[in-house]
């Protein structure tokens, strides 16, 4: 059994992970960020030494959670710049060589690098997670049903990765495609119950292949030592307001999931590549299987169920192609410098 805490923080509380690039002041290169001033709770290392993931509390709100993001962001900032660092936030950094970036120095992202060989090191990109409280674990994996078919719209208005190493990757979130390479990833498997999704984990313990079951990596996932809900879909947003658009949007969407049965891998496999693909020019089948719709369709469907405010947050976010264009227009490190700006 897998020791759970659903129903130990007030229903709908939200917790948010950030995941920033770590870079030289000067080159800006990838750098890693100093172990010593990481504290393992708020500030937390990452797969690569030249990342740093922020963590908030249980909060009540999605505007308290974003409110302790601004604090850690600045915290962060603050003893990046101590060590001649700078730090930004986005779905890939532009320049970056994934394979080239040194793996953090501990066993467990040892062993998985070891396994997983390439495709842990092709894994230099960054997502928001947000973690949403549940009252049980039957409610935890309906509300995971509920919220799958969604979760490509999730994407597409969040893609903020269309660069990698030094080129244009073709995508909106390259991150997205990157993800794909990882065992486990993408749509969890349609589980008959929550005791289902527990037993598949404990084989992969049992057997070796995993030595937590965080190493499970889909779009959306259980997390029972939090008693939350992770929707890991968007790509890590630079602006703050940025992410404070998306985690209100997850979070909305996630409160209003009601029971639906079990959601069509299918379509959201292929909803997925075209989010990945296009960002928010995607044109996604909708949920109900019946027609292809565009993102901004989808949006505007949303607003009866989430709000109009949280809906129009997020219907201006267009980060992957505003990364386009100032990268055509006046280069990569011009880019560069305004995602740290920006961040």
């Amino acid at each position: 059994m897998i020791p759970d805490a659903f129903g130990q923080s007030e229903r709908w509380s939200i917790g948010v992970e950030e995941e920033l690039f770590v870079l030289h002041a000067e080159t800006l290169a990838p750098s890693p960020f100093p172990r010593e001033a990481l504290d393992g709770v708020r500030l937390k290392p990452e797969l690569f030494a030249a990342a740093v993931e922020l963590n908030t509390g249980i909060c009540g709100s999605p505007a308290e959670a974003v409110a302790e993001l601004a604090e850690l962001r600045a915290k962060a900032k603050q003893l990046a710049s101590g060590a001649g660092l700078v730090l930004a936030a986005a779905g890939t950094w532009p320049t970056a060589a994934s394979e080239e970036q040194p793996i953090t120095d501990d066993e467990g992202y040892r062993r998985f690098v070891e396994y997983a060989g390439s495709s842990a090191r092709r894994q230099y990109c960054s997502g928001l997670h947000v973690h949403v409280g549940m009252e049980s674990p039957e409610a935890c994996m309906a509300a995971l049903e509920s919220v799958l078919p969604w979760l490509p719209l999730v994407l597409a208005v969040s893609a903020n990765s269309p660069y990698r190493e030094g080129r244009e990757s073709g995508l909106a979130s390259a991150r997205a495609e990157m993800l794909t390479l990882l065992p486990r990833s993408g749509a969890p498997p349609p589980f008959a119950s929550y005791a289902d999704w527990e037993t598949f984990s404990e084989r992969l313990l049992r057997l070796g292949l995993a030595d937590d079951y965080t190493r499970i990596w889909w779009d959306v996932r259980p997390h029972p030592r939090f008693g939350t809900l992770e929707i890991r879909m968007p790509d890590q947003p630079t602006s703050l307001a940025a992410s404070a658009a998306l985690v209100s949007f997850v979070h909305a969407l996630v409160v209003s999931a009601h029971g639906d049965g079990h959601a069509d891998r299918g379509v959201f496999g292929e909803n997925r590549w075209a989010a990945s693909r296009f960002g928010r020019e995607a044109r996604l089948i909708h949920p109900d299987g019946s027609r292809l719709v565009a993102a901004t369709e989808l949006l505007d469907e949303l607003v009866g169920r989430v709000g109009e405010d949280v809906v129009d947050a997020v219907r201006g976010l267009n980060q992957a192609g505003e990364q386009l264009e100032l990268g055509r227009a006046q280069g990569l490190e011009t880019l560069c410098r305004h995602l740290i700006a920006l961040t």
